[in-house]
């Protein structure tokens, strides 16, 4: 097995792709329990942020690193909060403060009009001078509703409505959310990308 710095401290991520990663191979350990610092994401972008990450993580580590970026965009804001999403309300963001600045800016816009994405970028990168690392994004199309409901997932979950499932993605069990989101999309794609399909 190849060992593998994701450059995350998440440990919900954490046990998501070691069990994907496993099957090709891979032995997947967090950046945190690594040592690896922090990096600021300056990029303005999910793929610019996703390389910074994942570079970083490979620059410190010497492994193969893989990271990702993800937010979601609201069209009745031209995309935003987009790569800003953790700190939509500012930088001691919390989720409540960040749904509440997004109902607010939305509450005068038609139900028809709240249409939205969450959007997710993955970076596999060998080393940390690859010049062409992985790229893979995924989205998983939806609306905003400016009522929460649910209680899983996280982030602006209780607020992004999926009409095919008449459901928030906080009212979907964990296995369906990885099966439709965004982040699962870019994950199989990657999977696949790394087996050579």
């Amino acid at each position: 097995m190849e060992k593998l710095v994701l450059a995350s401290g998440n440990q919900g991520k954490l046990r998501e792709l070691s069990t994907l990663l496993e099957t090709l191979g891979y032995l997947v350990d967090s950046q945190a329990s690594l040592g690896v610092p922090e990096v600021p994401e300056t990029g303005t972008t999910f793929v610019e942020n996703a390389i910074i990450k994942a570079r970083n993580a490979a620059h410190h580590t010497g492994l193969v690193a893989l990271a990702d970026d993800s937010g979601i965009e609201v069209d009745a804001l031209d995309g935003a909060p987009g790569v800003y999403s953790a700190r939509f309300s500012g930088i001691n963001a919390t989720a409540e403060s960040n749904n509440a600045l997004l109902v607010e800016k939305l509450r005068n816009v038609p139900t028809s009009e709240l249409t939205a994405r969450y959007r997710a970028v993955i970076v596999f990168m060998r080393h940390a001078r690859d010049p062409s690392p992985i790229i893979c994004e995924g989205c998983w199309e939806g609306l905003i509703q400016l009522e929460p409901k649910g209680d899983g997932g996280f982030g602006y979950d209780p607020y992004f409505f999926l009409p095919q499932n008449g459901c928030t993605s906080a009212e979907l069990s964990a296995a369906k959310k990885n099966q439709l989101s965004h982040r699962g999309k870019a994950l199989r794609q990657l999977v696949k990308r790394l087996r050579g399909e």
